[in-house]
Parts: structure tokens; C-alpha cells; sequence
């Protein structure tokens, strides 16, 4: 299809996460059915055959292979940049979109011209929605959110469908604005993994633009298919990322208890043989090496 009638791009960032993405593009299949669009997936130099698989079954889908894992947000700003569309999707692979969600996510971003981003509800297997969405983080929201909040808040979305404004929204399903990602900068590619998408909101939020959670649409999703194998390397690069995304929009006070919060993380998954169990000494090192970043 040409750029010119492309309304709605859909862009996947895939990494070792073969057979959730194909259920993922077949429920887009259906899904996208009477929407001008397109799909590109952006892959991370998977082993397990993701790319040839997508070449192989799905031959209208715009394939872009990288030849090593260049991260989340590197991956998003090349499928971003080759998508023709006035709206963006940004979707995970462990995902499965039914009918008429998008077309519902499409009317919510048509009728609020304010808005620069719309999610749907995530439904985890467990039955329960995903918080992926909240306020503004920092040391006290995410310590709240993490003891009692998270169980609010799921059971809220899940009871309440009304739109509602929040201040973030999770990258596993975000419906934007080509124009509202431009004006933002794209993803942040110091990022690897993690905090991305709430730093995007951020940015977004920060040139005017409204974000909006819609519980009355929902998308089944997996959550951690494709870091689901990463370990310690997925705990390292999920508190790098924090300790940026802190450092970029956190209060010197923020950053402090951050780090003295994870300094006795560490010094207790150090304690039980979770880090370094194997003598590794390198290991051990890039982590409380995090805790000299400023």
C-alpha cells in the first residue's frame, strides 16, 4: 500500500519471540480488517527464526532485520521512521488484538484533537488487567503503586470503562500521533529496555499533548515474552534504566533514595547467591556500578 493511503502503521519490535508474534499478526489480520494500513516489524537479530517466519507467512508485512539486538527504543525509531501513517501504533509481539479495538482506539484519538497517545486495557492471562498506566513517577508513586496501589488500579480499570486522562501509558499497545512522535523526538535510544515508553509519555505530556486510558477496549496480553529469558541480564537493564529515567526527571532527593533503595537490593541478591552465584566478580561489578552513576 502506498504511504499516501495509509492511515494507521502498526509497528512491532520483535526479539526471539517467534510464535507470539505470530499469534500476533494473525489477530491483526482480523483486527485491521477495513483499515487503511500497514505493519512493519522491526527485528533484533532473533535466534529462534522470528524474521523467517514473518518473511514466509506473512508476506505483506514490511520486514526490517537488524543484525544484532540494538534494543526497544533504537528498534521503535527505525519502524517509526519507515511508517507511512497519520497514526502509530506501537505494539508488543506478545499481544493479541481483537476486532474493533483499533477502530475504537482510532475514534478516541479522532474526537480528542488534544490527545497525543490512547491505550486499551491489557488483559494478562491470569484474568487480571495490567497497570500499565499511572501518574507521575517517582520514588513515592512507585513504592505506593508496587505495596497496594497496582491491585487498585487493575481493579478500577477493570470495573470502570470510562476514558479517563492519566500521565502514562505502557508501549505494549499506544496509539499516537506520527506528528505528536515527531514533535517528541522519538523514543530515547540511551535507554535499552525498560522506562522507554514512560519516558516518551513524559516528553509527550510535556509539549502539550493529553494521554488517555480506554478500559472499555482490551488487548489479551502475555507481558515479558520477549525479557522473559533474560535473568539477571533483564533485572540489570531494568534498574539502568531506572536509575536514567530517574536522573533525567527526578528530583536529586528521588535519586538518592533510589539508590540507597537498590544499593540493599543488591547487597540482598548478592546475600542469597542470586548475583555472582558462579563466582562471577564481573557480573557483581556492573551491578554496584550503577550505584556510582550520577
Amino acid at each position: 500500500m502506498n504511504q499516501g493511503q495509509v492511515e494507521l502503521s502498526v509497528v512491532l519490535v520483535s526479539f526471539n519471540a517467534r510464535e507470539l508474534l505470530d499469534g500476533c499478526l494473525r489477530s491483526l489480520e482480523t483486527a485491521l480488517t477495513g483499515l487503511a494500513h500497514e505493519i512493519i516489524v522491526v527485528d533484533n537479530a532473533s535466534q529462534d527464526g522470528a524474521a523467517d517466519m514473518v518473511a514466509e507467512r506473512f508476506p505483506g508485512v514490511r520486514l526490517l532485520r537488524n543484525t544484532e539486538n540494538l534494543g526497544y527504543p533504537k528498534a521503535n525509531n527505525q519502524g517509526i521512521a519507515a511508517a507511512g501513517g497519520t497514526f502509530v501504533l506501537l505494539l508488543n509481539p506478545d499481544t493479541k488484538v481483537p476486532p474493533g479495538v483499533l477502530e475504537r482506539l482510532l475514534d478516541e484519538m479522532k474526537c480528542r484533537p488534544e490527545a497525543g497517545g490512547v491505550a486499551p486495557a491489557l488483559r494478562l492471562p491470569t484474568g487480571s488487567i495490567q497497570v500499565s498506566f499511572g501518574r507521575k513517577v517517582n520514588v513515592v508513586t512507585e513504592s505506593v503503586k508496587k505495596l497496594f496501589g497496582n491491585r487498585w488500579l487493575s481493579r478500577r480499570a477493570d470495573r470502570d470503562k470510562q476514558t479517563r486522562e492519566v500521565f502514562w501509558l505502557g508501549g505494549a499497545c499506544l496509539l499516537t500521533r506520527r506528528a505528536v512522535l515527531e514533535e517528541a523526538g522519538g523514543f530515547d535510544e540511551r535507554f535499552f529496555l525498560y522506562f522507554e515508553d514512560i519516558d516518551l509519555c513524559f516528553r509527550i505530556r510535556s509539549k502539550g499533548w493529553r494521554l488517555y486510558l480506554v478500559p472499555g477496549a482490551e488487548i489479551a496480553h502475555v507481558g515479558g515474552a520477549s525479557t522473559s529469558g533474560l535473568n539477571l541480564l533483564g533485572r540489570y537493564h531494568y534498574r539502568r534504566s531506572q536509575i536514567y529515567f530517574y536522573r533525567k526527571h527526578g528530583s536529586g532527593l528521588s535519586r538518592l533514595a533510589l539508590k540507597a533503595y537498590l544499593g540493599v537490593t543488591f547487597c540482598t541478591l548478592y546475600l542469597k547467591g542470586i548475583l555472582g552465584r558462579t563466582g562471577d566478580m564481573d557480573q557483581r561489578k556492573r551491578f554496584f556500578t550503577l550505584l556510582r552513576e550520577k
